[in-house]
């Protein structure tokens, strides 16, 4: 493992390092498995972050002054809120989207934060491996896609003022590299940025390095993560889905997995703009005294390699 290089001073540009609830094992709004939203604020903050992502609607509070209040407290503040969308299935869908983005875009502004965290539909059931639908989007599908994206960035952007940042994620239809750089290829810079997230790239076989440098531009939001390269062979070899995947451990704590952060973190800075770089190792379900161990570790590790 390549061991961690701070990567060189600009003073013009800032990584805001912060972490999610799915680091706290949370997926769900509501889950009995799940560490209350009490605790992960409290645990997230005695880590040493002070910025966080949402997580899914309804597991923080969404009354915006309570919330405001509540992230006061602990010196922490949000960078974005996070929405699934099916825009591939065309404009019939958009305004009932539209409808539950809002919901999430609202209560991002409301406490401050810039970006709104877009993930496509899983294609399979995360859980159970089911094909919902076909894993490769036709013509008109991947059309729908683009001009939705297009038009959900820019309704965000004007109504909300928000930054929107697709993610590209596993068992959906814009994971791996010809994906990502056919939709990015695809849409308008004004409207639609990239949240590259290091783990689910590199779990569907990307390099983030070589995405930054080539589409550096379109690049508004990073996730940090790695993946298990042993259990993601089994995963692939087995045609697991994402959930089954997590449950084998293949989100791992840096610096134990792929891809190396310290080059990622050096490509991010040589952009020369501001970014948030937000940590988030899925580990749903887990026990509820895992996290704030890693979660220390990982923001130790981080400061090491100058983030």
């Amino acid at each position: 493992m390549t061991q961690p290089v701070t990567p060189p001073a600009n003073p013009d540009v800032t990584i805001r390092v912060g972490s999610a609830p799915c680091s706290w094992g949370v997926w769900f709004s509501d889950d009995p498995r799940q560490t209350s939203w009490s605790r992960f604020l409290d645990e997230v903050a005695e880590a040493g972050y002070h910025w966080i992502e949402l997580g899914p609607h309804g597991y923080l509070p969404t009354d915006p002054a309570r919330l405001t209040d509540e992230l006061a407290r602990r010196d922490l503040r949000v960078s974005a809120g996070t929405v699934f969308t099916a825009l591939h299935r065309g404009p019939a869908v958009w305004d009932a989207t539209w409808s539950e983005v809002r919901r999430v875009a609202a209560l991002t502004r409301a406490t401050g934060g810039e970006h709104l965290v877009v993930i496509p539909e899983f294609w399979r059931d995360p859980a159970t491996g089911e094909h919902l639908e076909p894993d490769v989007l036709g013509p008109r599908q991947f059309a729908d896609l683009a001009g939705g994206s297009d038009w959900l960035g820019a309704r965000l952007r004007e109504e909300f003022g928000l930054r929107m940042v697709v993610h590209p994620h596993a068992d959906t239809h814009v994971g791996d590299e010809t994906t990502v750089t056919r939709f990015l290829d695809a849409t308008d810079p004004a409207s639609v940025s990239l949240c590259l997230d290091t783990g689910h790239y590199a779990y569907c076989g990307g390099d983030s390095v070589r995405l930054i440098e080539t589409y550096g531009e379109r690049v508004g939001y990073l996730h940090l993560k790695q993946v298990d390269p042993a259990v993601l062979a089994h995963v692939h070899a087995e045609g697991l889905p994402f959930g089954t995947a997590v449950r084998r451990g293949v989100m791992t704590e840096p610096p134990g997995g792929v891809p190396d952060l310290p080059p990622v973190l050096r490509a991010a800075r040589a952009l020369d703009v501001d970014l948030f770089a937000i940590v988030e190792q899925d580990m749903y379900p887990c026990p509820p005294e895992q996290p704030l161990p890693i979660a220390r570790r990982t923001r130790r590790y981080l400061a090491s390699c100058g983030a």
